[in-house]
């Protein structure tokens, strides 16, 4: 459950309808958080700068220690690792994105969590490739994403060390989106 804020004061709590598993990237968000804020719907309703491991994940009322203790054996299957944000990149004209380097660990926890909940296909199936990105804007006019890459890109390379995924649930409502867990990756 989250609060549902308007203008700075709580107006209701909302109950979450959706759940990710997240790899949250705190050390890109000084770079793209002021783009992700105008760009990222999903930055208003209070999703962090990250890559997506698994969306949608489980519906929220069925989130319980049993889904979280099977996602936390998946996510320790995967030594923590570090990456580099250090190119731009495109899909069509309608969201640009951080690549990470390497992406082979993103894979690799995405397909773990796939076969240990087959019923939750990344972005409910609707990608034939999968391919690890943490988005500055999306479905934004392209010249407001261009200006956002151009202002990015003088602030790579950033490099993180990822320890961690974030299993998180909101609805579309802004600041909505609360963590569930936070789960360890298994220490290299």
């Amino acid at each position: 459950m989250g609060r549902l804020i308007d203008s700075g004061r709580e107006v209701g709590v909302v109950e979450p309808t959706e759940s990710a598993v997240i790899v949250a990237v705190p050390e890109a968000e000084e770079a793209v958080g002021p783009y992700r804020a105008a760009l990222d719907r999903y930055a208003s309703w209070g999703v962090p700068a990250h890559v997506t491991l698994l969306y949608p994940f489980v519906s929220p009322p069925k989130i319980d220690d049993g889904v979280i203790r099977a996602l936390a054996d998946v996510l320790r299957t995967v030594p923590a690792f570090r990456i580099t944000l250090s190119r731009i990149a495109w899909f069509g004209d309608s969201v640009v994105w951080l690549a990470p380097e390497p992406d082979q660990p993103f894979q690799m926890l995405t397909n773990a969590l796939v076969a240990r909940f087959p019923g939750h296909p990344p972005y409910g199936g609707g990608h034939v490739e999968v391919i690890p990105h943490l988005t500055i804007g999306q479905g934004a006019p392209v010249d407001a994403l261009r200006a956002a890459a151009a202002a990015v890109e003088p602030q790579l390379p950033i490099d993180a060390y990822i320890r961690s995924a974030l299993l998180i649930q909101g609805r579309h409502a802004p600041r909505s989106w609360q963590t569930v867990a936070e789960l360890s990756l298994r220490k290299p």
